[in-house]
């Protein structure tokens, strides 16, 4: 029996969610095991209501799960990033869900923007380290009416940095990103094991020769790490050499580990060559904690309720949760499932067809059942 919490968010969350608790339940009932699932009323409607994010009882409740199944997150009536970042990245942080797992997989029958690749071509994983780097919140901006602070800047750059900021100037904004040795020894740690049970290659990716304080420590826990693993062959490569990396030559790649601003860039560039958003899913994973998983798709207000929303990133971050757990048979089978619905027809139509969103659920879960 697997306890699993389940969060369905805003917009066309709670209609992905149910297509993928109802593939869930059918991979559970094929191959053995039990769900019991919990859900738990955060999101939008509830903050429009009360003005309540997350509960710290319901973040108590919560870490007595080993996964969490979430939705999407977003609503037209409340700003930009105060949902996102007080629920999905509190969630996050919280639970020190340090490892975003990012597959790259491109399915028979998916078309790509890449000519002259198929899935043999692009098949990788990105891990991005999730907790760290410039995502941590520390920064400022001043106002030229703050002059006291303009000063102590302006001083600070021209010491450190050699440069001369205007003391009259209208605003400066900062941002700081910290890696920690800690921090970056352990994301590339879990790189490095998954790599060993994959094609046994490793590319870390940086910008250490221009940010080199920050990242050069991110490169150099890279070389100390890996030094541990002489099976693998590993590379390090500059963030802008990657991207076009990813274009040309997708199948260079197996398993990718990068900063968490990188990581956040790149994933999606690998989103686009996989077959766009609709087949993105994404995990956000604490090895002994908590974890959860997602698509990496929005909410899609406008579609909320019409039943035309692709379930399918969301059914595949249900096999990253099933893997996560041991059910590694049900997980391989769920995107199996998912590949032969779209070699049948049976999409939506972001992806060519005329199916619902409960009718590909049903689709793909039938298909676990017949095996």
């Amino acid at each position: 029996m697997y306890r699993i919490a389940s969060i369905a968010g805003d917009g066309i969350g709670p209609e992905i969610i149910r297509e993928g608790k109802k593939v869930l339940d059918a991979a559970a009932d094929r191959y053995g095991f039990d769900i019991e699932w919990t859900d738990f009323p955060i999101g939008a409607d509830r903050y429009c209501r009360t003005g309540e994010l997350i509960r710290e009882e319901e973040l108590e409740e919560l870490s007595r799960f080993r996964a969490i199944y979430f939705g999407a997150i977003g609503d037209e009536r409340v700003p930009p990033g105060i949902l996102e970042k007080g629920i999905l990245l509190r969630l996050r942080f919280h639970f020190d869900q340090y490892i975003n797992l990012r597959p790259i997989r491109l399915l028979p029958g998916v078309g790509t923007p890449l000519a002259g690749k198929g899935p043999g071509d692009i098949d990788f994983v990105v891990i991005r380290e999730n907790t760290e780097d410039f995502y941590v919140g520390i920064g400022g901006r001043f106002r030229r009416e703050q002059k006291a602070e303009l000063e102590v800047r302006r001083e600070l750059y021209q010491v450190k940095f050699g440069l001369d900021i205007e003391s009259d100037a209208e605003e400066v904004a900062y941002q700081i990103g910290i890696v920690t040795r800690e921090g970056a020894r352990r994301v590339i740690t879990y790189a490095c094991e998954l790599a060993s049970r994959r094609r046994k290659k490793l590319t870390s990716v940086d910008k250490a020769n221009v940010l080199s304080d920050v990242y050069g420590l991110w490169r150099e826990v890279f070389t100390e790490t890996t030094a541990r693993y002489p099976g693998l062959a590993t590379e390090s490569s500059f963030v802008d050499a990657v991207t076009m990396w990813f274009v040309k030559n997708p199948e260079w790649f197996d398993v990718v580990v990068t900063p968490n601003m990188f990581g956040d860039i790149i994933t999606d560039l690998g989103a686009m060559i996989q077959g766009g958003l609709g087949l993105a899913p994404g995990g956000n994973i604490n090895p002994s904690g908590t974890s959860m998983f997602e698509p990496i798709h929005g909410s899609a207000p406008k579609y909320r309720g019409l039943g035309v929303a692709n379930p399918m990133a969301t059914i595949w971050a249900g096999s990253l949760l099933l893997d996560h757990l041991g059910e590694h048979e049900a997980a391989v089978a769920v995107v199996q499932a998912i590949g032969k619905s779209i070699l049948g027809g049976v999409v939506t139509r972001d992806m060519g067809g005329s199916a619902g969103t409960g009718a590909v659920g049903d689709h793909v879960a039938e298909v676990i059942r017949k095996g």
